[in-house]
């Protein structure tokens, strides 16, 4: 499984370097950073949280669209974050790893910090503007405070339990 996370890691960074050259594709200005509190979502579960923000591909796909779908389908449990799960870079991104390991999550990450290309396009296919990033059996989750909801009301360990066992 490692190996194939490396695999799909090489060929992620492969397609990164072949789109620098299409700098009309990333001339956007980066998405705002907010945060999902910021979105009104407070009130609402996290179940909710998840259908709201799904994969949202219908204004357009980032260049590195299917390399992302690969890292994410070829993964039970993938977190795109800043930095990774043994040395986070920051503070969301570590309280998400904390949770994952808190549930007994086997987890690989995606440094968003090693590329901006991924950076950008990671936010794109989820249609989700802020890191960290999870995604679960191929679903978008979400970020550190829908995370940290799902684990409070037990949803996170009995997701990420069931997914482990497939």
């Amino acid at each position: 499984s490692r190996s194939l996370t490396l695999q799909s890691l090489a060929l992620f960074a492969a397609l990164a370097l072949c789109c620098i050259s299409m700098a009309s594709a990333f001339s956007h200005p980066p998405a705002p950073a907010l945060r999902p509190a910021s979105l009104g979502l407070a009130s609402r579960g996290a179940s909710v949280r998840r259908a709201s923000f799904g994969l949202n591909m219908q204004e357009g796909k980032h260049p590195l669209h299917g390399a992302i779908d690969k890292v994410v389908n070829d993964n039970k449990i993938i977190l795109f974050m800043k930095g990774n799960k043994d040395f986070p870079q920051c503070g969301f991104s570590n309280t998400a790893v904390q949770v994952l390991k808190t549930c007994g999550a086997e987890f690989e990450t995606v440094n968003v910090l090693e590329n901006e290309n991924i950076r950008q396009g990671i936010k794109m296919y989820s249609n989700w503007p802020t890191i960290p990033q999870l995604y679960i059996g191929g679903e978008f989750i979400g970020g550190a405070d829908i995370m940290i909801e799902m684990y409070e009301n037990g949803e996170m360990r009995e997701l990420v339990e069931k997914t482990m066992a497939e």
